[in-house]
C-alpha cells in the first residue's frame, strides 16, 4: 500500500530537523585501529593505557637538583637526556643535567632551566633559590591510566589522535561508516561529456552530493540516475534501499513525472515529512524503511545542496553517534540588507569575508535555486528568518559552510 500522505501546511525548518533525528539510531560499532580512525567516531569512551606522561619528567633543558640546595654550586654528577635515564638516584648537593622529556632523577624535586644559572661543565652555580616542583612535570599529570581520554560520541581529530597514541590506545570502538545509494531523477539529464540534444541538460545533483556526503564520512556507491520511467524508478529505489541511507534528487514534487514519492510508498517506505517552510528547498521529503532512512530532495541544484546541509548530513552525524549533529551554525554580520519572507525561512548563498571584527557576509545575486554557477563563488549559506520587512547591514545572522564543516 502507498504511504504517501497529503500535507496540508508546510513543516518548519527546526520541525524538521527534529522529526529527521528522532527516526536516527546510530549504526553499530565496529573495531578501529588507531591509524585507519581519523574522522571516524567513538562509540564508547577511550581510556588510557598507561600514566601520561609515564613518569616525573622535566620540562625544560636544565638542572635536576633537590630545591633545599638552591642557591648554591652544586656538583654535576650525572647528563639526563630523553629516553635516557640517570640509572641512580640523586643524593643531597647533587646535580643532573637534563634534557626536556628526560626521566626526573629520584631525590630531584625541582629543575631549574639552563638560562638561569652558570653551566661550568663539573659544577652547577644556581644564584637563586628554586621551589620545589618547579619545571617538573608530575607522573599521570596529563591523564592517568584508566581514565578517559577521549568520550563517545566525539570526532577523531589529529589531535585526539595523538592523545590516545600517546596514552597507549591501538584499537577503538567506533560506529560503523553510514552507506548512502544516491539516485538522480529526470529525463532531461546527461552525464557531463555526453552530446546534449534539445532540452537536455548535464546531471550535476549525483556528483555534488557524493562529494559533500564522502566529505562527511559515508561510504557513497556510485550514483545512479534513471529516466521519468516507473519501472526504472521502482528498480533503482529498491536497491537504493539496501543501504543505511538512501537519497534522491528530482521527482518529489507534485507534477505528472514526480514518480518518486509514490514509488518508494509501494516499496514500504513509510513518509514521515513532506515540504519544509523555506526556500529553496521547499519539497523535500523524507522517510524510513526498516532502518533505511530514505530523502527525498528537490531536483533544482541548489535545494538539493540545502536539503543535504541542513537535513542528511545531521542525519549521517547522528547514525556516527554524533553527540551534536545538528548543522553547525556560526553567526556573522550581514554586509548589506536582506528582505524577509513572512511564512519561509530564506537560505542564501554569500561570499565570506573574516576581518578583525569577525566574519562578514555578502549574499550573492542570482539566488534562484538552479543557479548552481552563481553557488561556486559562495562561501556560505545564510539563515534569513521569515518574518516581516528586512533585516538591515551589520545585523546578526547564522551561516553554514557551504562544504558542510564548521564555520569559525
Amino acid at each position: 500500500m502507498c504511504s504517501v500522505t497529503a500535507v496540508a501546511e508546510l513543516t518548519s525548518v527546526e520541525d524538521a530537523l527534529d522529526l529527521v533525528l528522532a527516526r536516527v539510531r546510530p549504526l553499530p560499532a565496529e573495531p578501529v585501529a588507531l591509524a585507519d580512525a581519523a574522522g571516524r567516531v567513538l562509540a564508547e569512551d577511550a581510556v588510557a593505557a598507561i600514566d601520561l606522561p609515564r613518569f616525573a619528567s622535566s620540562a625544560m633543558d636544565g638542572f635536576a637538583l633537590r630545591s633545599a640546595d638552591t642557591p648554591g654550586r652544586l656538583p654535576v654528577v650525572a647528563r639526563v637526556a630523553a629516553g635516557r635515564p640517570a640509572g641512580r638516584a640523586l643524593a643531597p648537593g647533587e646535580a643532573m643535567a637534563i634534557s626536556t622529556g628526560g626521566v626526573v632523577p629520584e631525590g630531584a624535586d625541582a629543575v631549574v632551566p639552563i638560562e638561569l644559572v652558570r653551566d661550568q661543565g663539573e659544577t652547577v652555580d644556581v644564584p637563586q633559590a628554586a621551589p620545589a616542583g618547579a619545571n617538573v612535570r608530575p607522573r599521570g599529570g596529563d591523564v592517568g591510566a584508566g581514565d578517559v581520554v577521549v568520550a563517545a560520541g566525539v570526532p577523531l581529530t589529529p589531535s585526539r589522535l595523538a592523545a590516545l597514541a600517546s596514552s597507549g590506545v591501538v584499537t577503538l570502538r567506533c560506529a560503523a561508516r553510514p552507506t548512502v545509494a544516491i539516485v538522480s531523477t529526470g529525463t532531461e539529464l546527461r552525464r557531463p561529456g555526453e552530446t546534449l540534444r534539445e532540452g537536455e541538460i548535464y546531471e550535476s545533483n549525483g556528483l555534488m552530493l557524493a562529494a559533500l556526503l564522502a566529505g562527511a564520512g559515508a561510504i557513497v556507491r556510485p550514483p545512479e540516475h534513471v529516466e521519468d520511467d516507473p519501472r526504472a524508478h521502482e528498480e533503482a529505489l529498491a536497491r537504493g534501499l539496501e543501504a543505511d541511507v538512501l537519497v534522491s534528487s528530482g521527482g518529489v514534487s507534485v507534477g505528472p513525472h514526480d514518480l518518486v514519492r509514490d514509488t518508494l510508498g509501494r516499496l514500504g517506505v513509510e513518509e514521515a515529512l513532506w515540504g519544509v517552510a523555506m526556500r529553496p528547498g521547499k519539497p523535500l521529503s523524507f522517510g524510513a524503511r526498516n532502518g533505511t532512512l530514505v530523502f527525498g530532495l528537490p531536483g533544482n541544484p541548489v535545494s538539493s545542496l540545502v536539503g543535504a546541509l541542513l537535513f542528511l548530513l545531521p542525519a549521517l552525524r547522528a547514525l556516527e553517534g554524533r553527540l551534536h549533529p545538528e548543522p553547525p551554525f556560526a553567526t556573522g554580520s550581514l554586509a548589506a540588507p536582506a528582505s524577509r519572507r513572512p511564512s519561509r525561512d530564506d537560505f542564501q548563498r554569500a561570499s565570506l569575508e573574516r576581518t578583525a571584527d569577525g566574519v562578514t557576509l555578502r549574499p550573492l545575486s542570482g539566488q534562484d535555486s538552479h543557479m548552481i554557477a552563481r553557488a561556486a563563488a559562495a562561501d556560505a549559506l545564510v539563515h534569513i528568518p521569515r518574518g516581516s520587512g528586512e533585516l538591515p547591514a551589520g545585523s546578526a545572522v547564522r551561516y553554514l559552510l557551504l562544504d558542510g564543516s564548521a564555520g569559525a
